[in-house]
This record gives C-alpha cells, sequence and structure tokens, in this order.
C-alpha cells in the first residue's frame, strides 16, 4: 500500500535496477553494458548508470530509467527479442545472481530540488517506516525539508511503490561536490534543524524516527557518464 495518496500523472516514476558483475570481470561488464545501452536504452528509456561505492551493494552498479508517467511504463511493451539477447549472450554472462529492481516515485512536496537537477555525487539514506506510522515519517520528513531548504542543500524524496517493504530513498546531490560533507561547510545540523522548525524540535525528530522506523541505512554513489545513455 502507498505510504500517502498523491498525483501520479506527471512524469515522476524512476526504475532502478542494480547489478553485480563478478569480481574479475568488471571490465568486461562495463564494455557489454555500454555497447548495449547506447543501442538500445535511449529517448525515454535512457540508463544514467552509477557505481556503488559504499555500503552492503558496494561493487555494484545502479542504473536510473525515468522519469516516465506510470502511463508510459504500461505501454512500453515488449522490449523484443534482439534487446533480450544482447542482454543474456553480451552482459549477463559478467553477472553474478544478486540482482534487484525497484520502482520509486518522487515527491516533490518532500524535495528540496527538482527530480531531473542531478548530480554527480550523490548519498542516498534509504528509511523503512514501521507499519501504520508512514504520516509519522513523512512528517518528520517535511522538518526535514526545512532544513534542507535553509541550508541550501539539494535533497530528492522518492517513494518505493510495490516493490518490497514501503520505504522512502532520500537522495542528497552533491551540488557542490563531496567537500559539502566536510565539518564546518555548513553550521551543525541539529542548529540548522531547530532554525528552522523551533527549539526543541531536533529532539522530537530523533524520537519519531526512534519510534516509527524499523531501519535507517546509507550508501554513497558516483555517477558514471562513460557508461551512461548519450
Amino acid at each position: 500500500m502507498p505510504l500517502f495518496g498523491f498525483s501520479q500523472n506527471k512524469k515522476n516514476v524512476v526504475n532502478v535496477e542494480r547489478y553485480f558483475p563478478k569480481m574479475d570481470k568488471a571490465l568486461e561488464f562495463e564494455k557489454a553494458l555500454t555497447a548495449h545501452i547506447q543501442k538500445y536504452h535511449t529517448a525515454n528509456w535512457k540508463w544514467r548508470i552509477y557505481s556503488i561505492d559504499t555500503g552492503p551493494d558496494a561493487g555494484g552498479y545502479q542504473d536510473v530509467e525515468g522519469p516516465n508517467t506510470w502511463d508510459e511504463i504500461d505501454k512500453r511493451g515488449d522490449l523484443g527479442a534482439a534487446h533480450l539477447t544482447d542482454w543474456n549472450k553480451n552482459v549477463a554472462i559478467y553477472l553474478t545472481d544478486k540482482y534487484s529492481s525497484s520502482y520509486i516515485v518522487f515527491n516533490e512536496e518532500l524535495s528540496s530540488v527538482q527530480i531531473t537537477d542531478y548530480s554527480d555525487k550523490i548519498s542516498v539514506t534509504h528509511v523503512f517506516p514501521k507499519i501504520g506510522d508512514g504520516d509519522k515519517v513523512e512528517g518528520a520528513i517535511k522538518s526535514l525539508k526545512k532544513t534542507w531548504d535553509a541550508g541550501g542543500q539539494s535533497v530528492a524524496v522518492y517513494e518505493s511503490s510495490s516493490s518490497g517493504p514501503g520505504q522512502y530513498s532520500l537522495v542528497t546531490r552533491y551540488k557542490q561536490g563531496l567537500k559539502e560533507k566536510e565539518a564546518g561547510f555548513r553550521k551543525p545540523f541539529k542548529e540548522r534543524f531547530e532554525g528552522a522548525n523551533g527549539d526543541g524540535s531536533y529532539d522530537k525528530f530523533e524520537d519519531t524516527i526512534r519510534a516509527s522506523t524499523d531501519n535507517v541505512w546509507s550508501e554513497m554513489l558516483s555517477l558514471r557518464k562513460d557508461l551512461s545513455s548519450k
């Protein structure tokens, strides 16, 4: 079930897939993937490829397709035998069995950046609400948005859709590079949070996250322009 309702008639749906090549076949995989993408993933179906640099999926690759509407996805149809054959014979031979695919929907109300205002370096924080606590977690993210806006941070918020446990993906886009992570680049987070949400609000925020989430974890990714659709 969706965590909350919002319009699905915009180009706000993204398909995210993750691939994990055999440790000794990464270069062969990259070469085959690049050739496949340039042949079959153009126009609305371009792929942005990221290397997964940290976290439990480190060493993998993520492709991001979209944004599109649900109707466009529904009408895409069969990708064709030639496409499937090329993938299976030329790309999949270098992969392990580990794989994931999901749909995520951009939430403009919770985000501090537009959906296609990308950056080359990103971090993703995965937030899993407890069943029945989606509204509480949404409220906590709204208070985060005020903090991001006040501090000039670019964060895109997505919601999973029919793709496993319900979750929010908070994608921090480092528009000025990883120096944004350095201590002193911005005021301390708690100070910025309470400046945007009021005195004592940070402790309430932590209490909500502690009580209303099953799990929160994060990772860093880097755009691979050399592998992505041109």
